[in-house]
């Protein structure tokens, strides 16, 4: 008989020459990791005399699915009759746990009762969930049929009450741990979507209180556990989280083009774990709140109320009338997603199925009532989402749409955005969905919405890329020849406001020059101002603010009098716009604080570098500056400054106003103060950000020179920015600061001693000058 210290050496040789044979992992590999490991677990047991005592030894959670990944742990129970002492099962227990932890192998353990395990599935999901997969390694297999048919049939009474609980638990893993299908380092397990929610799904179904849409399911699980498999052979450790510097040697296990092909496809499949986790708890509150109206309608006699030509309702969900051929009436699929969407409800999923099958394209261009669907179904705001992603998963939007295969579930590679290409995209018609009474063509705001960023995930220049679609698409859609050119206007230039508005001065009649160069006329500038707005709140909360949308009217304001050939309305000069009367010979500070900003107004002499040394003093109060204004009258140098807190609270006023002056009296001081804070900050291993670029902009301004900065932030870097042009003798006049997640963007106007442009030597001396100042210092290879 072999001892433990043979079958654990036996084992582990057996266990690191399967892992060390597999090119990739798969189910056939993880089968045969469970053979094994069964039969290792089986010897244990027999060394451990289990055959003795009338126990079974339980393989649940993973194990017991057969899910076993390079470095999962191995959850097993000790389950034994109520009459089994203490001391018997004690020893038994420790004859087993102990070599398991020897050999390394991580392991989650538990001893129970047949009645305690059943009391604590009746009391915790996470037990029950976990006994769902429950099979027998080794002993009496009777025990863990008592104990599965047991605590299946509590679980099928109790689950009307306790599903809502299992629902809390979801929602709260969710705000956790995110949605798997836009996140650039999805959590394969916990993230909503992963395989943690095809469990959760496995025990909605097998509550019997609902039907589960099973179509997909099973291949998508298997993917990410393909996934979660190879994430593991790769690190050599127990991971979920697909960071992006594993993505790459995933990707190349898995015979993926690149990492953002592996992202698409970890993205689509946890698509369909959520869309069936949706429905499924859209059915499972359907059943348990009170009747609707159409509920109320269709227990009476009638059993389908009409929704609109050729669709109906029944049980709450939106199906086809029995007389509806697709295939005649191919637009009955955008009355049906539009008609759900208006109504607050779902396509069922055997609709879904039909059209996926049945529905081959709309004939083009389309008829008036297809383009008119289309615009309901946008139109219906938060509601569309749902039944488009029930359409989307079937393959039936890239039908309707062919231009959208190649943004589906296309990775953005920006900390701003929190969606892939196409949900961000569909979010931004949603947003602009509260919007379409503010513009005379809401159909054109809902569309230009949908398809803005159509030209992505198609290399560089996606504006460019995205007007030329929309030259394609828009007519198809039946859209007519002047609207085709408003629509490839509105994609083409979605990013202008926003960027002239918080990159560009506002008071320079260049910049509305070239803003209205671009829309040509009032209907389309209000197109794109709406468009801006609801493209900013679809990307994320950190993206729309009360400071971006001020800037934003503004510009709208000055653009649309001078396409109607007024004066533009001015913005007080800075003087004008002060508190108090600046005095000349003079150093004062006011701050004025709101909720979440500050906004701070110094008045000083004029000299050089007062740019940098305000900014220092900023930097060293934790604030992060949004925006600058920067003006001189006769000696007194006025600047306007609004800023934001880098974490917690907005400092004291009265503190923020003592450490400016400070500042200006002692600016030596503060150089010393903020070189210890720009070291201060360890650096990141392994990551090196993009050179910065620095550039001239001729165009931007007719009165001044103008720089644009791109760099990664760090600590006082507005404060490098103006040591450098302090070094290449360069007065700031207007300064456009914006921090964009991790990446600064800031626009600086320029002149010389004599109030006059930077002569091109000159210009060219700030670029390298400043480029150098805010390259990155400190990486640690």
């Amino acid at each position: 008989m072999s001892t433990i210290s043979e079958i654990n050496q036996v084992f582990k040789r057996d266990r690191d020459q399967l892992i060390s044979n597999r090119v990739a992992a798969s189910r056939l590999g993880r089968s045969e990791l469970v053979e094994l490991t069964d039969r290792w677990v089986q010897a244990l047991a027999k060394a451990a005399d289990l055959e003795s005592v009338e126990v079974a030894l339980i393989a649940v959670g993973g194990y017991g699915r057969g899910d076993l990944c390079a470095s999962s742990d191995l959850d097993l129970l000790l389950l034994h009759p109520n009459d089994v002492s203490v001391q018997t099962i004690t020893k038994l227990a420790d004859s087993l746990w102990y070599p398991i932890w020897d050999s390394g192998i991580p392991l989650d353990h538990s001893v129970r009762s047949v009645s305690q395990a059943r009391l604590m599935a009746s009391t915790d999901i996470k037990v029950l969930l976990g006994l769902l997969d429950a099979r027998t390694i080794a002993g009496n297999d009777e025990l863990t049929q008592q104990l599965r048919s047991s605590a299946l049939a509590d679980w099928r009474v109790s689950a009307k009450n306790r599903l809502p609980e299992l629902w809390e638990s979801v929602q709260t893993r969710r705000q956790r741990a995110g949605d798997l299908s836009h996140l650039l380092e999805p959590d394969l397990k916990e993230s909503y979507g992963g395989l943690r929610e095809f469990t959760v799904i496995r025990a909605i179904a097998a509550s019997w209180i609902t039907d589960i849409d099973h179509l997909g399911l099973e291949t998508a699980s298997e993917f990410l556990l393909d996934v979660r498999d190879n994430l593991h052979q790769v690190t050599n450790r127990r991971v979920d989280r697909l960071s992006m510097q594993e993505q790459s040697s995933v990707a190349s296990i898995m015979n993926f083009e690149n990492d953002d092909e592996l992202l698409r496809a970890v993205f689509s499949a946890g698509r369909t774990i959520s869309v069936a986790s949706d429905l499924a708890w859209h059915r499972f509150n359907q059943i348990t709140a009170k009747k609707s109206i159409f509920r109320k309608i269709t227990s009476s006699k009638v059993d389908r109320v009409p929704l609109a030509d050729g669709v109906v309702v029944h049980n709450d969900e939106v199906v086809l009338a029995r007389e509806v051929d697709i295939t005649k009436d191919p637009v009955v699929v955008l009355r049906a997603a539009a008609a759900a969407a208006q109504a607050g409800l779902r396509l069922s999923p055997h609709t879904v199925s039909r059209f996926a099958q049945e529905f081959t394209e709309i004939p083009t261009p389309w008829s008036r009532d297809a383009k008119d669907a289309l615009v309901s179904f946008l139109g219906a705001g938060t509601s569309a989402i749902p039944v488009w992603e029930a359409l989307d998963q079937q393959g039936v939007i890239t039908k309707l749409l062919p231009e959208w295969e190649a943004i589906r579930a296309a990775p953005q590679r920006n900390a701003l955005h929190i969606f892939t290409v196409d949900r961000h995209s569909l979010e931004c018609a949603v947003q602009a969905a509260s919007l379409t009474r503010k513009v005379d063509r809401p159909d054109l705001l809902l569309v230009g919405a949908l398809f803005h960023d159509i030209g992505k995930a198609r290399g560089s220049d996606h504006c460019g890329k995205g007007e030329a679609l929309m030259r394609t698409i828009a007519p198809q859609l039946g859209f007519d020849e002047a609207d085709t050119d408003i629509l490839c206007v509105m994609v083409k230039h979605h990013l202008l406001l926003p960027e002239s508005a918080t990159r560009r001065d506002l008071e320079d009649p260049a910049t509305i020059r070239t803003v209205v160069d671009c829309v040509g006329s009032h209907e389309v500038l209000d197109l794109l101002h709406y468009l801006s707005i609801a493209d900013s709140k679809a990307t994320s909360d950190s993206m729309w603010s009360e400071w971006k949308q001020r800037l934003l009217e503004d510009l709208v304001r000055r653009t649309h009098a001078a396409l109607a050939g007024e004066t533009s309305p001015q913005m007080p000069r800075l003087n004008e716009r002060f508190p108090i009367a600046p005095e000349e010979g003079k150093t004062d500070v006011i701050v004025s604080p709101s909720d979440n900003s500050v906004t701070i107004f110094v008045s000083t002499p004029d000299r050089l570098g007062l740019l940098s040394t305000v900014a220092a003093a900023l930097a060293l109060l934790r604030l992060d500056v949004r925006a600058a204004y920067l003006e001189t009258q006769g000696e007194i140098a006025l600047q306007e400054w609004h800023a934001v807190t880098t974490f917690g609270e907005i400092p004291d006023s009265s503190f923020i106003r003592t450490e400016i002056l400070r500042a200006l009296k002692s600016p030596q001081e503060i150089d010393n103060r903020v070189t210890f804070l720009m070291v201060g900050k360890p650096p990141r291993r392994g990551f090196t950000p993009p050179d910065p670029v620095v550039r001239a902009l001729p165009q931007a301004s007719s009165r001044t020179s103008v720089i644009e900065v791109r760099a990664h932030d760090a600590p006082a870097l507005l404060y490098r920015v103006g040591k450098a042009l302090v070094a290449a003798k360069a007065t700031v006049t207007t300064a456009r600061v914006m921090t964009l997640g991790s990446e600064v963007v800031d626009v600086l106007y320029l002149y010389d001693s004599q109030g006059n442009p930077l002569s091109e030597a000159v210009l060219n001396r700030v670029v390298d000058t400043v480029t150098e100042a805010v390259r990155p210092v400190g990486v640690v290879p």
